[in-house]
């Protein structure tokens, strides 16, 4: 018996196996993967003694490129430089962390998220931690000046009773818990997980959920380049390698849920444009 297939079975056929040939090329290209961070964004990326770059983005650049078969090469820039760097082609993909958002999604490709991009309380440990926001109640917040943790703060100071002050880096807003000026900051959940691991005195409390995600960006015509390191992504939170990479950087293990190890069923962050829900199963070594 004889099967003929309709003309666009035989173009989804045919665009499927570009892709996948692509793909392959991508990951078996023998040249070193180009991208770059903002080597002051710790403890995602930072300069370390001796000289060279370490972190948790540079570890995940690192293993993604060993899954790639590919040698990495890390730029440290500033961040204002980096999608201008990765359109001109100076950069095959931006390590450091990008959030995911409709309008950036319009211009780029990205991979799943790898982390939640969410909000964490920080304190002494001889304070109460924050279990609601409504703890805050006559409360003093610290904040990074021109950050979104400050734009969070004069949104809802008077919904629920707290005072913010500003300071010109996040360190001295820390400084500020610690010289009981403030009885907490508010941070990045992985910058303040990083800050209390390094210092005994300190802990982390309440997580406001923001719902967004930091993914790997890659050009908006690089498909093949996006779904390779999609493919290592996915392996990487199969065998638990960035929840491992999580505690070891931010001292805290992500739920089941977390974008650290929930794989997405397409390729790309779900929701977004450029997603593609084409059921994937990660092929892993």
């Amino acid at each position: 018996m004889k099967f003929k297939l309709k003309s666009s079975s035989l173009r989804a056929v045919s665009i499927a196996l570009a892709g996948l040939t692509a793909a392959a090329a991508f990951a078996q290209n023998p040249a070193p993967l180009r991208t770059g961070v903002d080597a002051t964004f710790a403890p995602h990326a930072m300069a370390k003694l001796g000289g060279g770059l370490q972190g948790f983005n540079i570890d995940l650049g690192e293993e993604l490129a060993k899954r790639l078969g590919r040698k990495i090469e890390i730029d440290g820039a500033e961040f204002s430089g980096l999608i201008p760097g990765l359109n001109s082609r100076r950069y095959d993909f931006l390590l450091a962390p990008v959030t995911v958002n409709a309008e950036r999604a319009k211009v780029l490709l990205f991979t799943e998220g790898y982390l939640d991009t969410n909000y964490s309380f920080m304190e002494l440990k001889t304070t109460a931690p924050v279990q609601k926001l409504e703890d805050l109640k006559g409360k003093t917040i610290a904040v990074n000046k021109g950050s979104n943790y400050e734009s969070w703060a004069k949104e809802n100071a008077a919904r629920y009773g707290f005072k913010f002050d500003v300071y010109g880096s996040n360190a001295d807003a820390v400084q500020a818990v610690q010289s009981a000026r403030a009885d907490y900051n508010l941070a990045g959940s992985t910058v303040v997980g990083w800050v209390a691991k390094q210092n005994p005195a300190l802990q982390t409390s309440y997580t406001i959920k923001t719902g967004l995600v930091w993914a790997l960006a890659f050009r908006i015509d690089d498909k093949a380049g996006r779904d390779a390191a999609s493919n290592a992504l996915k392996c990487m939170k199969k065998d638990g390698t960035v929840s491992r990479l999580a505690v070891k950087w931010f001292g805290f293990q992500p739920d089941a849920d977390d974008a650290a190890n929930k794989i997405a069923p397409g390729t790309g962050v779900p929701g977004t444009e450029g997603y593609d829900p084409t059921p994937v199963t990660p092929k892993c070594a």
